[in-house]
């Protein structure tokens, strides 16, 4: 269904790939993985047509239908939730307009008014022939948590998040036969992503989905295109079946290069030893040759690279950490929380889930001080020192200093050397630190926040949705930091690979008001939910 031929991509004297050959099929379901500024974005716009590349082509069968995901939330703001996603068939919804514009003002006596309103019933009927339009789009807003009340609000009226859900509505609608995605489970709530995983997982046509959640592509995808060592390599199989082969083919060209080395050696030292030898000149010729012909290729270095996240604390955290008392607050007529309690105590790592503007920020805001409370009160424990990720933590990095300057901001106490190898252990080396923190990407500001909190050295964290831009090796070494950390997390997530990583306490706000606060792992918290 799609053809990509001998396609390459530069920027400037940057090789992203080159000489890239695949055949996507239908009935099968891509994953697009690769480390930050390996190139999976721009592959895929490249698939779409978005850009073009430096060579190389990408052709589409004649006659599908493609969607691809807009990333453009303020596109549709004088659109209400349904033709914001009825738009995603535009020759329909262009149909449909022109339609009822016409029966609204049109002149019924004009002949060329009769034939136009026939040759839009023609569309109507070739786009949707059973005439479900409105009744598909109802189905598709409701299972993304919008009401029927609202589906003729405007797009105006939302959230960032809530307008991305809508965007996901009008790629997903139309049905189209090859599909391309970015990020599709970005600002979804676990209840939306489990919704989109069964939705994708009907999907008929060539799909492509770049993703950093592994429990997502393990549960979505059939086959894994893997772009690294600038190439683009296609496996059989999900996330887990990617993992264990790409470890595989790394291995043995380990071991292949490792033996070639040692051959080479034995060679070299046979020639050296016996060149000048008589007896022994024809073998040493010989062995001469073998040399020359032994081909050993410096093995390439991986795009992708882990992280060393280490939280350690000053201070050893105390057994009174934080009570939150009869928390509530209200945003104008809209009450987020209403006598809202919470006890966090020694030890515990809490995942606070729940769905988009349940008021999980909100409990973190007024308990970091960020917010107050219209009433209750928040308790600090004595020895609790602690240290808070945003969740506009790509916002309120924007300063024109370089990184090791916007970090030593916030303690004029820490050792240069210390922040230049704190920065490096975040994968900031070299010319690299002296960037200035606005030209950072969404993904390098969430490591400098997740910097400056080693360096605070805090025994309690409090994050909100830090995995956001991380790629999964900061996403899983993130997880493997916050489960060594001695101190008390809690951890405001969608991301299943973090929450399994280090949470013995799940907290779910749910719609209806209610709360589940489940001691133990979230395995154990599913498996609650089955039995309940």
């Amino acid at each position: 269904m799609v053809e990509v031929n001998s396609l390459t991509m530069r920027f400037s004297s940057k090789v992203l790939f080159e000489d890239i050959n695949l055949k996507l099929d239908a009935g099968k379901r891509y994953g697009l993985i690769g480390a930050n500024g390996a190139g999976k974005s721009t592959f895929l716009k490249i698939l779409s047509g978005e850009i073009e590349p430096t060579s190389g082509n990408v052709s589409i069968q004649n006659g599908l239908k493609v969607g691809v995901l807009s990333q453009d939330q303020y596109a549709y703001e004088d659109f209400t939730l349904k033709d914001a996603v009825m738009i995603g068939n535009k020759r329909l919804y262009n149909a449909i307009k022109e339609k009822e514009e016409l029966y609204m003002n049109g002149d019924f006596e004009n002949e060329k008014v009769n034939e136009r309103l026939s040759e839009l019933e023609m569309i109507c009927a070739e786009e949707d022939p059973t005439y479900e339009v409105d009744v598909n789009i109802e189905k598709i807003l409701c299972a993304l948590g919008f009401p029927i009340e609202t589906h003729n609000n405007l797009m105006s009226s939302l959230t960032s998040a809530e307008k991305f859900k809508i965007l996901l509505a009008q790629v997903l609608y139309p049905k189209p036969d090859v599909l391309f995605l970015d990020e599709p489970t970005n600002n979804l709530d676990l209840e939306a992503i489990a919704w989109l995983e069964e939705q994708l997982k009907r999907h008929e046509g060539t799909m492509v989905v770049i993703s950093h959640d592994r429990h997502f592509l393990n549960a979505v995808c059939t086959n894994i295109l893997d772009v690294d060592y600038k190439k683009i390599r296609e496996f059989s199989g999900n996330y887990d079946d990617w993992y264990i082969a790409a470890n595989l083919i790394t291995k043995q060209k380990e071991l292949e290069q490792a033996k070639k080395l040692k051959e080479k050696e034995e060679l070299e030292a046979f020639v050296r030893r016996f060149s000048a030898n008589a007896s022994k000149a024809k073998q040493a010729t010989s062995r001469q040759k073998r040399l020359e012909k032994l081909n050993i290729e410096d093995l390439q270095s991986s795009t992708r690279r882990e992280p060393s996240i280490v939280f350690k604390s000053k201070r050893e955290i105390g057994n009174e950490v934080l009570e939150l008392v009869d928390i509530s607050k209200s945003y104008g007529d809209k009450e987020v929380l209403k006598n809202f309690n919470l006890k966090v105590e020694k030890g515990d790592k809490i995942a606070l889930i729940g769905p988009n503007g349940i008021g999980k920020s909100t409990i973190l805001n007024i308990a970091m001080g960020e917010l107050k409370a219209d009433s209750g009160e928040v308790k600090w424990g004595a020895t609790i020192e602690p240290s808070y990720f945003p969740q506009n933590t790509t916002e309120i990095i924007d300063e024109e200093v370089e990184l090791f300057e916007w970090l030593q901001a916030y303690d004029d106490k820490n050792d240069l050397d210390e922040i230049r190898k704190c920065l490096g252990r975040m994968l900031f080396s070299g010319e690299e630190q002296k960037k200035k923190a606005k030209d950072l990407s969404g993904g390098e500001k969430h490591r400098i926040m997740l910097s400056k909190m080693m360096l605070q050295r805090g025994n309690f964290l409090a994050l909100d949705e830090p995995d956001n831009h991380l790629d999964l090796e900061a996403i899983i070494a993130l997880g493997e930091g916050l489960f060594k950390f001695s101190g008390c997390v809690i951890c405001v997530t969608h991301d299943r690979e973090l929450i399994d990583a280090f949470a013995n306490r799940i907290i779910e706000l749910k719609s209806d008001g209610s709360v589940v606060d489940f001691k133990g792992n979230y395995e154990e918290y599913k498996e609650w939910l089955e039995i309940k």
